[in-house]
């Protein structure tokens, strides 16, 4: 995922000059982890055998806990975007997806990574219609403190594949 050149401080820490509050930063990454899982079949269903989106899955909710310090988190995120590259199509995206979300921890703007990827992954697989359904899913599972601003940032970013 390629960040903004300007950044929108509400996606930035307060730890880092933003005013994106911790209990905020955690929500995005546990909606993230929502979105990479709800795709996480598309992956699965080409390769069974490979654990690493589903623990990029795990780091990201683990992370919004208080129960894996970042580093961490970001590594297994690294390790399901290695698991995608061999791939194409919505495994390939789906794999995206986890690692994106486990990287939320570590630069908030990942969360439209991850909402994205499965966007992208559920196109691959099932077309626009379904996109466009989950799409609406993705919203649905927005806690209502990061509602405005995921959909803000979607919007700005042109993350939500209309």
């Amino acid at each position: 995922m390629i960040l903004p050149e300007v950044r929108d401080a509400r996606m930035v820490t307060i730890r880092r000059g933003g005013s994106l509050r911790d209990e905020h930063h955690r929500l995005l990454a546990s909606w993230a982890a929502d979105c990479a899982e709800h795709v996480l079949e598309l992956f699965e269903n080409e390769r069974r055998d490979d654990a690493r989106p589903q623990e990029a899955i795990s780091a990201a909710r683990a992370w919004a806990a208080g129960k894996m310090a970042m580093m961490r988190a970001r590594a297994l995120g690294g390790h399901a975007m290695g698991a995608a590259r061999p791939l194409r199509g919505a495994a390939r995206f789906a794999a995206y997806s986890a690692g994106q979300a486990a990287c939320v921890g570590h630069v908030a703007e990942h969360d439209l990574g991850a909402a994205a990827y499965a966007l992208k992954a559920v196109r691959s697989a099932h077309g626009d219609v379904a996109l466009r359904t989950e799409r609406e899913w993705q919203r649905g599972q927005l806690p209502g403190e990061i509602r405005d601003l995921v959909l803000d940032e979607q919007q700005a970013q042109c993350f939500d594949l209309q």
